[in-house]
């Protein structure tokens, strides 16, 4: 056992994001992976659930929501806290908490802001830094730094804080639109995940409805020019050093990889993928090298797009706090790189305490 005693982990889920149930899944597979028999000599669990409202469960109240075979948590106000407190942590011992492990999918989690708070426990977490996180969620800057680095990716077009009540700023982004890509387009919330608030548009008239709904989400908007593509995806786990998982595929039967396909659909994933040696190494080579660019460490899910008439690498986004629930990408492509999701959950704590 390293350092001579039990760790004990601080497992965060929920969140008060549009990933809130997500997380409640990614969390429980967790919860479980660190109560396996290889790893409960090494770890205790601490469970701390936030509400959809921002307040935080003590830990056996988190507890039961993590062993409960119904996913029924749509608890009201009254029903946790008193609104009126001024400390939302108030009540919630963390102090035995040796490593935190903040799966928050979405804003106030993966965007850096459960890092920052963390950082003043002066306690290691699993996962990357404030920096790394926000410039992962959020996609205008990702896509502007790797347009920099002259990382391959598709063609695509920004629009932040926009007045789309405005006819003639309609007029005008349409006409962007219309002149510089060519459909189908998607349009992105830049801040947000899991296809959340995503749109495929095949024609002028679904234009404005599609970036009124990104914009529900975000102001900020990202309009990328779509391909006939294959989804491909590749795990990141490391500090000082980065390593790559096998490469893995997503083949969904959906017309694209919305929010249903990921979570509710039947998906067939393969791994490694049937791609050429060279183009896995190249994949690999460029995951490793758009995570050093954003300051990303500790664990990651790389997502490319591969076009299918050309086989060109595509470079799609980074999720610093990527899935794992029984349907997520990051736990299947460790396990067929060799570690078990009880393995790697101990090995992301590892990462965290540089062992």
């Amino acid at each position: 056992m390293i350092g001579g005693k039990k760790k004990c982990i601080g497992l965060i889920f929920g969140g008060n994001s549009n990933e809130h149930e997500v997380s409640i899944s990614s969390a429980k597979t967790v919860f479980q992976a660190f109560k396996s028999e290889i790893n409960k000599e090494r770890f205790t669990v601490k469970a701390f659930y936030i509400n959809k409202y921002g307040d935080w469960l003590d830990s056996d109240s988190s507890e039961k929501i993590l062993i409960a075979e119904s996913q029924n948590n749509n608890t009201t106000k009254t029903q946790i806290f008193n609104q009126e407190k001024i400390n939302f942590l108030d009540g919630v011992e963390f102090q035995n908490v040796d490593v935190w492990f903040p799966l928050l999918h979405g804003i106030n989690g993966e965007d850096g802001s459960i890092h920052g708070l963390l950082r003043f426990t002066k306690k290691p977490f699993v996962g990357c830094g404030i920096i790394g996180s926000a410039l992962g969620m959020d996609k205008i800057l990702m896509k502007t730094i790797f347009s920099n680095l002259k990382l391959p990716q598709v063609n695509y077009l920004v629009f932040q804080n926009q007045d789309l009540n405005d006819v003639e700023v309609k007029n005008e982004l349409i006409h962007e639109i219309l002149k510089k890509l060519n459909f189908p387009v998607f349009v992105k919330p830049s801040n947000s995940g899991s296809s959340l608030g995503i749109s495929k548009v095949i024609n002028e008239s679904e234009i404005i409805p599609a970036l009124e709904k990104a914009r529900g989400i975000d102001p900020r908007i990202l309009i990328e020019e779509g391909l006939e593509v294959r989804e491909i995806e590749c795990g990141i786990i490391g500090n000082s050093k980065l390593l790559t998982s096998e490469i893995g595929e997503v083949n969904y039967e959906s017309d694209w990889y919305d929010y249903n396909s990921k979570y509710h659909s039947n998906n067939k994933i393969i791994i490694p993928a049937e791609i050429d040696s060279k183009i896995s190494k190249e994949i690999k080579e460029i995951a490793i090298k758009s995570c050093r660019a954003l300051n990303i460490f500790g664990f990651a899910r790389v997502d490319f797009f591969l076009e299918k008439s050309s086989n060109k690498i595509f470079l799609n986004e980074i999720n610093t706090i990527p899935g794992f629930t029984k349907n997520s990408m990051f736990p299947m492509l460790w396990k067929a790189s060799g570690l078990k999701i009880e393995q790697l959950v101990a090995k992301l704590v590892d990462i965290s305490l540089d062992l």
